[in-house]
């Protein structure tokens, strides 16, 4: 039997309550140039290197978004350095959530976005 729903994952859509601020701290993450003044409600999409997009969503112009984080990661960008990932995102100013985390195979830490959604930084 045909299947229409696919084994895919497009966008991951992260809410948002101020769209320019979590732009700006998102770019800076990634390390992607961004002219602020080309950023406008309701959405601005990241470009990724993969297929999966990144979806920033601050709701319809005139609006507030409330915004209820989960205390658990929504997703993870890859490293392969975590020890450099951790330095790096420190000298940013990012809120750390939890030390890094290490197993045999996979080392992971988590920090928060400016509306404390979490993010998981870790080489699996």
């Amino acid at each position: 039997m045909s299947r229409p729903i696919k084994n895919q994952i497009n966008t991951i859509f992260i809410h948002v309550s101020d769209l320019k601020k979590s732009v700006q701290w998102y770019s800076r993450l990634l390390n992607q140039e961004v002219d602020l003044t080309e950023v406008a409600k309701p959405v601005h999409n990241l470009v990724m290197n993969q297929y999966t997009g990144l979806t920033l969503d601050a709701g319809p112009p005139g609006e507030h978004k409330e915004i209820s984080p989960s205390s658990n990661p929504l997703f993870n960008f890859h490293t392969d350095e975590i020890r450099e990932s951790y330095e790096f995102v420190k000298e940013l100013g990012c809120a750390i959530e939890t030390d890094i985390v290490e197993f045999d195979d996979f080392a992971y830490f988590n920090i928060s976005d400016p509306d404390g959604n979490i993010i998981m930084i870790c080489t699996g």
